[in-house]
């Protein structure tokens, strides 16, 4: 009942429109269009005030069959950069970026499957649940979103989110998440007249940097620093670097230690260079996602994917995803793969194959939870 042709060309026209994090208006108006065509109820609440963005998150409820408990999908409507002017090439299954921009599965997958999945119910004329369908904005932001989600707006409680790569593979635990901002200062001076007055800011980094732990620490934490800008030109000694990373641990007390860590090297490279300071400030993002084995919404799901024929295996993830701040709001939620692979790459892929065996255990799952009334 899932009709591959249809979900195929929905994702395609989704990820030709622009819509990079606080940009979502134009992608959030289509979708609006595309579940009003449902019969859902579509409002938008406040979280863009929150992350000064254009539009907030699009929450929508479609009528069930049957008085059941409602359903959760969620996705999110952001992309990284560069995110513009996306032009997807197709070969047959494989649709993949052209090589100057994302292609946007990250997240247009999940909306696709998601869109298809609630059409595909009704069309079947099987007994369905009342459906909550909520597109996120600013999941790349550090899940901005769904920690601004006006859940009042929400009635469902329990459901799923789709964000994460592997086909066939649900993700019931992700790491929790803190971000490292650190401001290095020095002293300027002019670098080919009076260089020894000065203190390098970028000097003083460096040192940093090299002594620090980062990427894959252990099992459970990794580390990165993404993001630099320091010096005013050439033939000034730069006399301020700022530095924005990011520490992940699906333990808590490994995150603290991390991030501890990274503040550490800043602060002991500074002390060995006289007239240096640091300021390093550790903001906490999301915490770790741990769904039980047992939970309810797992259970119906591998029943759901036993019913079509579709392999199904939990497993944790190593990046954050909404259903890390849902679960922690209390939501039960679980991620489930949609198939995008080298995300937040210009090489980035996905089979339209993968898309419509989730979208076929999404349908399976709202079924089973029509029954389960």
């Amino acid at each position: 009942m899932i009709q591959a042709e249809r979900l195929k060309s929905l994702f395609l026209d989704l990820v030709q429109i622009d819509s990079l994090s606080r940009r979502e208006g134009q992608i959030a108006e289509r979708l609006a269009r595309e579940l009003k065509d449902l019969g859902a109820s579509v409002v938008f609440d406040g979280a863009h005030e929150a992350v000064g963005g254009e539009v907030g998150n699009l929450i929508a409820r479609v009528p069930g069959t049957v008085d059941a408990p409602p359903f959760l999908l969620c996705a999110h409507m952001d992309t990284v950069e560069p995110g513009i002017g996306v032009c997807p090439v197709v070969e047959d299954d494989v649709i993949r970026s052209d090589g100057t921009t994302v292609l946007g599965g990250d997240d247009k997958s999940g909306i696709a499957i998601v869109c298809e999945s609630v059409r595909a119910a009704q069309e079947s004329g099987l007994p369905r649940p009342p459906v909550d369908v909520v597109f996120t904005i600013c999941e790349e932001l550090g899940l901005l979103g769904a920690r601004h989600l006006d859940i009042a707006q929400v009635a469902a409680r329990r459901g799923l989110v789709f964000d994460s790569d592997a086909p066939g593979c649900v993700f019931t635990r992700g790491p929790g998440s803190q971000r490292i901002e650190a401001v290095v200062r020095g002293r300027a001076a002019h670098a080919g007249m009076a260089p020894e007055r000065g203190v390098s800011a970028i000097r003083v980094a460096a040192d940093a940097i090299t002594t620090m732990r980062l990427g894959r620490i252990d099992a459970d934490t990794t580390a990165n620093l993404g993001v630099i800008h320091g010096g005013r030109a050439i033939n000034i000694v730069p006399d301020e670097v700022r530095i924005r990373g990011e520490a992940r641990s699906h333990d808590l007390a490994r995150l603290a230690a991390q991030s501890a860590h990274m503040r550490a090297c800043f602060q002991e490279a500074a002390s060995r260079h006289p007239g240096a300071t640091v300021d390093v400030n550790i903001v906490p993002m999301y915490g770790p996602m741990h769904v039980a084995d047992d939970a309810a919404v797992l259970r119906l799901l591998r029943i759901a994917a036993e019913r079509v024929g579709r392999p199904l295996h939990s497993g944790r993830m190593g990046g954050g995803c909404d259903a890390n701040i849902l679960n922690q709001r209390g939501f039960e939620i679980v991620n489930l793969g949609t198939g995008m692979r080298d995300i937040h790459t210009t090489k980035e892929w996905l089979r339209v194959s993968d898309m419509v065996s989730a979208a076929e255990v999404t349908l399976s799952a709202l079924t089973l939870a029509a029954e389960s009334s």
